[in-house]
């Protein structure tokens, strides 16, 4: 592992961190706990799963198995966010803790195994994982919020019918370092 990919591994975690806060500040507290039926996850859900893992998962990251045994994971997926305060809670929570993990992660450690439930991953495999998990969770958090807003829905990226537009200003500006989180509206 590298100093680049780290960096870049963060700047994606904080891209998806972005794009369900701004899903949240679209929705009323009564969205956030809505299920299409009992047996689908609601945002609130969603967001209680992603911090039991990340809870999990990023605690002591470079010393301990990543599936804790504290972790209670069946119940991640009941009803029990009641309000958007707890659920922002937990989602800073849970984001707090892997971006803590990910700042003790020191050229000394690049080379070192970790694991979860018990899986040897390099820590690039750990976080790929963790990545593309919490990328699907978070796109499930969009989508939904998408269908209940329906056309009063603000797009997080390029409005639809409008990437001409989209382009033809990013291309005007010239190559440039920007952080694709700028992109999001």
């Amino acid at each position: 592992m590298n100093q680049s990919y780290l960096h870049s591994a963060k700047k994606q975690f904080q891209y998806y961190k972005v794009l369900g806060e701004k899903t949240f500040q679209q929705l009323s507290d009564e969205e956030l706990l809505w299920q299409y039926n009992p047996e689908s996850n609601s945002i609130a859900i969603t967001v209680n799963h992603l911090w039991g893992n990340m809870l999990s998962r990023w605690t002591d990251f470079l010393i301990s198995d990543g599936e804790k045994e504290w972790r209670n994971r069946d119940l991640e997926f009941e009803s029990v966010i009641q309000s958007r305060e707890e659920l922002k809670q937990k989602w800073n929570e849970g984001w707090k803790c892997l971006f803590e993990a990910l700042e003790s992660i020191t050229p000394e450690y690049y080379d070192a195994k970790v694991y979860i439930r018990n899986q040897e991953h390099s820590i690039e495999e750990a976080l790929n994982r963790q990545m593309m998990h919490y990328a699907y969770h978070v796109g499930q958090i969009v989508y939904v919020g998408r269908m209940l807003k329906g056309s009063a829905w603000k797009s997080l990226s390029i409005p639809k019918g409008e990437s001409k537009t989209f382009n033809r200003e990013k291309f005007s500006k010239g190559k440039h370092g920007g952080h694709f989180t700028d992109d999001i509206k």
